[in-house]
C-alpha cells in the first residue's frame, strides 16, 4: 500500500512538471529574444574574458581586462535576469 502512495506522489510530482516546462515554453516576442541572445553574448564574454585575466601577467592587460570586467558587470545589471514573456491582458 506504502507504494502506490508513493507512486502517485511521483506521477503527481511528473504532471506538475511538465505543467511547468510548458508554461515555460511560451513563445517570446523578437525583442525578448534578441535582449536574451544580447545578454548570453555578455555572460560569454564575461566569461571569456575572466579566463584571460587568470592567464594573464602583464599588469595592464590585468587592468585592462578588469575594467572590461567591470563594464560588463554594470551592462547586465542594468539589465533584469530574464525576459520572459508577456502575460496578455
Amino acid at each position: 500500500m506504502a507504494r502506490g502512495w508513493e507512486s502517485k506522489s511521483v506521477e503527481q510530482q511528473q504532471a506538475e512538471l511538465s505543467e511547468q516546462r510548458k508554461t515555460a515554453k511560451l513563445p517570446l516576442s523578437p525583442e525578448q529574444k534578441q535582449h536574451n541572445r544580447k545578454r548570453e553574448g555578455l555572460l560569454l564574454t564575461r566569461e571569456r574574458l575572466s579566463q584571460q585575466l587568470q592567464a594573464a601577467t602583464n599588469p595592464r592587460h590585468r587592468q585592462m581586462l578588469e575594467q572590461s570586467i567591470a563594464e560588463i558587470d554594470r551592462q547586465l545589471a542594468s539589465w533584469p535576469a530574464v525576459a520572459g514573456p508577456t502575460s496578455p491582458q
